[in-house]
């Protein structure tokens, strides 16, 4: 039987979230009065105005990031969406490769672990008290990857890799 679970989880946004919306907005805003003040634009200025203010638009929202994990059979998918429309693979790995799944609070996240250089961030907020993290060795090198899975898939990845699952 053929196991299927995913899980969609928004990211909150953060202090950095809030002063890139406000520099959009600053910009759009001064580059709006700029338009406004050259006179031979007066006849283009309305729809210049409208083409920023929409540009505009499409950065802030671009800020929305939800993240998916779909676990088949063993295989984890991660993929970033975009403001709800753009989809973009983070990360996919079989299980049998992990060296470590565990929960952020179980104690398995030491020195090894926090000195990986390369990390995937798909989490709501680093301080969930869901959040787990796997490591695993991709492309050469090895990455830490920052998760919130369902515990149904906790239990799919303790099938496969019992003694590689810590809670």
């Amino acid at each position: 039987m053929d196991i299927f679970l995913e899980k969609i989880v928004r990211r909150k946004k953060t202090a950095v979230d809030g002063v890139v919306i406000a520099s959009i907005i600053l910009s759009a805003l001064i580059i709006i009065m700029f338009v406004g003040s050259l006179p031979f634009l007066a006849a283009f200025s309305p729809l210049i105005i409208v083409g920023i203010g929409y540009l505009g638009y499409i950065f802030i929202r671009n800020r929305n990031v939800e993240y998916e994990y779909i676990v088949t059979n063993g295989d984890l998918d991660i993929d970033m969406i975009i403001a709800q429309r753009k989809r973009k693979r983070v990360f996919s790995g079989n299980c049998k490769d992990f060296e470590v799944v565990a929960k952020m609070t179980s104690g398995q996240f030491n020195n090894n672990t926090d000195s990986i250089k390369k990390r995937i961030n798909a989490v709501t907020t680093m301080n969930s008290p869901d959040v787990y993290f796997l490591t695993t060795v991709k492309d050469g090198s090895k990455v830490l990857v920052f998760f919130e899975p369902h515990p149904k898939m906790i239990e799919s990845f303790k099938k496969y890799i019992p003694r590689k699952v810590f809670e």
